[in-house]
């Protein structure tokens, strides 16, 4: 608008305004329509009725905010930042006391009940005035299609021909632009006001960059802990391969020939390969590498062949899962076989996972003696805060007495 005139009336931006202001007039219109909708059925309904129409109407101003926000695109090249955190995975109850709870959705609902009505009357000041300077431009067209008969365009004075015509759309042409002005200033009122209302707070931003420098730390751990397991099963458990082989074959040339070294080699041996079993239990408690070729179900089975105490196994997935999910779930089993083993005094164990409704629900159940305190220790809070950031929960019941019972919920879309 501080363009030459020319510049800002031959350009796309009039167009663009007038959209915006149009639109905010049907937003507004369609808002204020539906608020009074949920205000009348507020007092028709009971007691339980009024509490849901007073939730929907706290919620209410949600999608017409997103809605706001997209607007301003039109006018703004910047985009406007969504204050809401993601709920993904989380459910309607969830969503909804996530919702009510954040303070964005309060001022997005003050935002849709003062500004409403001022988008309706904007966009209809603005539709009036459009429409006044368009049958002004169009004079000449509308007494050339009417003649004979006259046209009377302002109170008073009568148009007999199309020439007589011809000051009206001069007059119709400095309307239109005066409207492409008078919006262009209503549209940058508009877009600061949504700017300054629904955009993110600083804590709301700090808030959403804290969960996503969680998540990417999480990451960074996963993958360092691929790095780890990839170079000592590429590396140093290669080498000890190959030095029991080459002890072997020194084994055998010392056992020919009599020598009196041949039982120190043997026991260099056996001591290596005593390192290399070490080695392997280490590197399948980095991350296994079953857990990628043949996904959860698998790897739990096999840690259960593994454990001291009977362990039933019933997982029952249609399909793999996301690596964070089927990791977390991993070390989540394989803890507690772990805790179970050394603490509890098990005589049996069962694991049970199902994927229901895209959430992963894992339960683990030992009938030791109980007991067990979470806190106390780094491994089941570790995985507790690994699983806050997958949006998912690690809840663990073990009354003294037992039985034991650790379950994990996380949603495998996170």
């Amino acid at each position: 608008m501080r363009q030459p005139p020319h510049r800002f009336l031959l350009s796309s931006w009039p167009w663009r305004v007038w959209a915006h202001l149009l639109g905010g007039a049907v937003t507004g219109l369609a808002a204020v329509v539906l608020l009074a909708v949920l205000a009348v059925c507020g007092l028709a309904f009971s007691v339980i009725g009024v509490d849901l129409v007073l939730m929907l109407a706290a919620t209410f101003g949600i999608p017409v905010a997103a809605l706001e926000r997209r607007r301003t695109r039109l006018v703004e090249p910047v985009p406007v930042g969504d204050p809401h955190r993601s709920l993904v995975g989380a459910g309607r109850r969830g969503r909804l006391r996530t919702r009510l709870r954040e303070r964005a959705t309060w001022r997005e609902l003050g935002y849709v009940v003062v500004f409403s009505p001022v988008l309706v009357l904007a966009g209809c000041a603005l539709a009036v005035g459009l429409t006044f300077a368009l049958i002004l431009t169009a004079a000449p067209l509308i007494v050339f299609n009417t003649a004979p008969d006259t046209v009377m365009l302002i109170p008073g004075q009568a148009i007999r021909s199309p020439l007589h015509a011809l000051p009206a759309t001069a007059v119709g042409l400095v309307a239109l632009a005066l409207c492409a002005y008078a919006a262009g200033l209503l549209a940058g009122a508009q877009v600061k006001i949504a700017v300054f209302v629904l955009s993110p707070r600083d804590e709301e931003r700090q808030v959403v960059e804290l969960t996503r420098s969680r998540a990417r730390l999480a990451d960074a751990f996963e993958a360092e802990r691929r790095r780890i397991e990839r170079d000592l099963h590429d590396g140093a458990q290669q080498q000890l391969v190959a030095l029991t082989m080459t002890l072997g074959l020194a084994e055998m040339e010392l056992r020919e020939s009599g020598s009196p070294a041949t039982e120190l080699v043997s026991r260099a041996r056996g001591e290596a390969r005593l390192a290399l079993t070490q080695l392997r239990d280490l590197v399948r408690g980095i991350y296994p590498q079953v857990l990628t070729d043949h996904g959860l179900d698998a790897a739990v089975a096999e840690i259960a062949l593994r454990s001291p105490i009977p362990v039933g196994v019933d997982i029952d997935l249609p399909r793999r899962l996301p690596d964070a999910v089927e990791t977390l779930a991993y070390f989540t089993v394989t803890e507690a076989l772990t805790n179970a083993a050394k603490h509890s005094d098990a005589t049996d164990m069962t694991v049970v996972g199902r994927l229901r409704k895209g959430r992963l629900t894992l339960v683990i159940t030992d009938n030791g003696d109980g007991g067990a305190v979470p806190s106390a220790g780094a491994g089941l809070q570790g995985l507790a805060d690994r699983a806050a950031i997958l949006k998912g929960r690690l809840v663990v019941s073990s009354p003294v007495g037992g039985p034991t019972r650790v379950s994990m919920e996380v949603p495998c879309s996170a």
